[in-house]
């Protein structure tokens, strides 16, 4: 189901908790100087990035999606210094969206959806803090959009734990340019790898098949 369409038991909960909690304007997407809305990020980790950006890729008012490396220690760091887990770094997406057609709440529950966050360091077949999933928030106001959306999350009894990391957003560096939009340029490739870890049949094991599309 499209977010755009309809809105889940659980997001429509999650809506309404959200409900008082205020934006600043820290928290607000950039804006021209006629003052027209223009485009805001957001970045999350959720293993292989090449998934999660396929798979935000085709969020309604989702503009465009770029992977790279965030939360670690190493300044610039390579996919070989990354994947050997000695730096830090997750691999994540930074996600360039239009509020006026998607908002924050929604993407993080999109997000939910696609991962399992019911485990710690690794996603599926991938193993490692490298592939640990989490939620980089930008401002206090996605702090807290973050953190209710997995207190909701944990009081419908769904899931028994979740060990998604919601922390402050560091540098992001973006990955070299062969993993940018890696399953357009490589789909045979890419779906191979994705059928192969078992990604899409964990996320319907974890959420029932409920998962947004």
């Amino acid at each position: 189901m499209k977010l755009g369409h309809g809105l889940t038991g659980f997001a429509a909960a999650l809506l309404l908790l959200l409900g008082n909690i205020g934006f600043t304007e820290a928290a607000q997407p950039a804006k021209t100087a006629g003052g027209a809305t223009t485009t805001a990020t957001a970045v999350f980790a959720g293993g292989c990035f090449w998934c999660l950006e396929a798979d935000f890729d085709k969020l309604p008012g989702v503009i465009a999606t770029e992977s790279g490396y965030t939360a670690g220690r190493t300044p610039n760091p390579t996919y070989h210094q990354v994947s050997a887990g000695g730096t830090g770094h997750t691999e994540a997406v930074r996600v360039t969206y239009d509020p006026a057609k998607v908002s924050y709440p929604q993407l993080v529950e999109y997000f939910w959806r696609h991962i399992d966050p019911t485990v710690k360091d690794r996603q599926f077949c991938d193993v490692g803090s490298q592939y640990r999933s989490g939620i980089y928030w930008q401002s206090e106001e996605e702090r807290k959009i973050a953190e209710t959306s997995r207190d909701a999350l944990l009081k419908t009894g769904k899931l028994k734990q979740v060990l998604t990391e919601i922390v402050a957003a560091s540098a992001f560096y973006p990955a070299e340019e062969y993993h940018q939009d890696y399953y357009t340029k490589n789909p045979i490739r890419y779906a191979y790898y994705r059928n192969g870890c078992g990604r899409d049949a964990r996320v319907n094991e974890v959420w029932g098949g409920r998962q947004a599309h």
